[in-house]
């Protein structure tokens, strides 16, 4: 039976049978294409602190949004900066004082105590070790191979008297903060840490 039906069907009738579903499958793919964005998405952060607990933030966000195939970048500015500096990364510190959500709360008069700051983050470092996170400097390396920009704030740079020199390797040119608001004017997600 399959065979009479195949020997009925008009052979042009089947050539436009094809060519109207061929036009109704491009035109359904066009239509798709149109609704998809222009450009990748965009993740801008500007990462204003130089301690350890915030130093992870706007590099865990900013690697994971390349992972997940968007744009990022990360401008470093006044005490965000500190990260970047040669040696930096591996020495932030983790301040308890003022700092209600320690994974260990203490009176702010404890925390003032001399020696407190290196004791904190030495604790907060083997909580990270052991929990087999990656480190600053291993975040650091991560971000740049992936392809986030790492801009250093020139005005920062030149306010604190640092030089180009004194920062890490394979980080974009310093900018100022037209250059990054730019970019963050069309980011799908702006943050500020």
């Amino acid at each position: 039976m399959e065979r009479d039906l195949k020997e009925s069907v008009d052979p042009a009738l089947e050539e436009r049978l094809r060519l109207l579903i061929d036009e109704r499958i491009d035109a359904k793919l066009a239509s798709i294409r149109e609704k998809q964005p222009s450009h990748k998405k965009r993740l801008a952060v500007v990462v204003s602190k130089g301690t350890l607990e915030a130093a992870y933030p706007p590099l865990i966000l900013a690697t994971t949004a390349i992972a997940l195939d968007m744009e990022a970048a990360l401008f470093f500015t006044f005490f965000g900066l500190h990260v970047l500096k040669k040696g930096s990364a591996a020495s932030l510190r983790f301040v308890p004082l003022g700092n209600p959500a320690t994974p260990m709360p203490m009176p702010n008069i404890i925390s003032a105590l001399p020696g407190m700051t290196a004791l904190a983050t030495m604790m907060m470092k083997q909580t990270i070790a052991s929990k087999q996170i990656v480190s600053i400097p291993e975040l650091l390396d991560l971000a740049r191979e992936s392809g986030v920009k790492l801009w250093p704030c020139q005005m920062t740079m030149d306010m604190m008297g640092i030089e180009r020199k004194d920062l890490i390797e394979g980080l974009e040119e310093p900018v100022g903060a037209a250059t990054f608001l730019s970019y963050a004017a069309d980011a799908d997600i702006t943050l500020f840490i």
